[in-house]
């Protein structure tokens, strides 16, 4: 056998060389494609849509700040929230809001009374005002109107504000009142020195710049909010009187309000017993001319017996507001008296039993502790 051949001879054939090993799965062979490379014209689409999509996103943040600016930082946002605080009572945030305090000399300025008193300005005497919403913004110059309809006992109103810009913080606007929002109540209540308004009680003399001294006739000048709707009446044991309502829904303007108070039936029916006391009183004196008394008996003779005085008729009592206190209107009685009369020209003696009509006039005077001094007078005896 020749050495150079390679193998086994076995029945004179010589097998070929084993083939290399595949790796197989299941049976199927892995075929790897191979790989590409991103075109060129591909690239730039891509880069084009996220260019677009970076514009889009670069132009909607001024869109969404304008949102932004006119939901919480513009004129009509800022006008908003002070009613809105109104509304719910909020009395002392809306009066830190820029431009709603005023000074005496703004209000002097004005043609407003520069004494008027903030008794007011609280939320104890704050009136409802609802479904707030602004109608309307207008500007002129540096100055911008903001017109608001808001809801007063199912009643619809509008209030325009003057707002003006005072600076910013960072990129948003401030704004502030360019004329406050407050009015002057110039309230004459006449009959009592006492009064509530929404509620809140107030006496003359507590806001009155006079103090003590007040004139009971003078108008009390109060600050108010605007809008605002205040309820003022009187409801004392001596005086009362059905609410006035009264609107302020005009900015830094003076709103007169004049209330007249009614005697009480319990202060008259006091009055009534007071002077029928005092005049059954007056009768217990035995002269022709009781002292201090609104009656008495004129007569030129002599009189034989003491004078025996009774009220046949009492007065009807009706009273009225005077100055700080009331006055009893002038109305009519009527007195008897039993009297022997001896004359002059013959000494004889004859008995007079006659009615004698008469004014009841009187003044009544209410004191510090609520009390009231009642004084009796007639046409003679003041």
């Amino acid at each position: 056998m020749d050495q150079g051949a390679v193998g086994t001879a076995t029945g004179g054939a010589v097998a070929p060389p084993a083939a290399p090993a595949t790796p197989q799965s299941s049976g199927t062979a892995l075929i790897q494609p191979p790989p590409k490379r991103l075109g060129r014209g591909r690239l730039a689409v891509d880069l084009t849509l996220l260019g677009i999509v970076g514009a889009l996103l670069v132009a909607a943040v001024p869109a969404a700040w304008a949102v932004i600016e006119r939901e919480f930082y513009s004129p009509t946002a800022f006008v908003e929230r002070y009613v809105g605080l109104l509304a719910d009572g909020r009395a002392a945030e809306a009066l830190a809001i820029p431009g709603v305090t005023v000074s005496s000399a703004e209000l002097e300025a004005a043609g407003l009374p520069p004494t008027a008193d903030g008794a007011l300005l609280r939320s104890a005497a704050l009136g409802p005002v609802d479904d707030v919403r602004v109608v309307s913004q207008e500007q002129d110059g540096d100055v911008t109107r903001v017109t608001v309809e808001y809801g007063v006992r199912g009643s619809d109103r509008t209030t325009t504000f003057e707002v003006e810009r005072s600076g910013s913080v960072g990129p948003a606007p401030t704004w502030r009142f360019a004329t406050s929002p407050l009015a002057v109540m110039n309230l004459e209540v006449t009959g009592s020195m006492e009064f509530t308004v929404n509620g809140f009680t107030i006496d003359k003399r507590q806001v009155s710049p006079d103090g003590v001294d007040a004139d009971p006739l003078a108008p009390v000048p109060l600050l108010v909010f605007s809008p605002g709707l205040y309820s003022v009446s009187v409801d004392t044991p001596i005086a009362s009187t059905p609410g006035v309502a009264v609107l302020s829904d005009r900015p830094f303007h003076a709103i007169p309000v004049p209330v007249q108070a009614e005697a009480t039936e319990n202060f008259v029916s006091v009055v009534q017993e007071k002077v029928e006391q005092f005049l059954t009183e007056c009768t217990t004196q035995e002269v022709l001319q009781p002292t201090a008394c609104p009656f008495g008996y004129f007569v030129q003779e002599r009189i034989a017996s003491l004078p025996k005085w009774s009220i046949a008729q009492q007065p009807t009592v009706a009273v009225a507001p005077e100055g700080a206190g009331w006055k009893i209107l002038p109305t009519e009685a009527v007195a008897h008296i039993d009297v022997d009369i001896r004359s002059l020209f013959d000494g004889r003696v004859r008995p007079v039993s006659e009615d004698l009509p008469f004014i009841v006039t009187g003044t009544i005077t209410v004191l510090p502790d609520g009390t009231a001094s009642i004084v009796v007078t007639g046409p003679d005896t003041q």
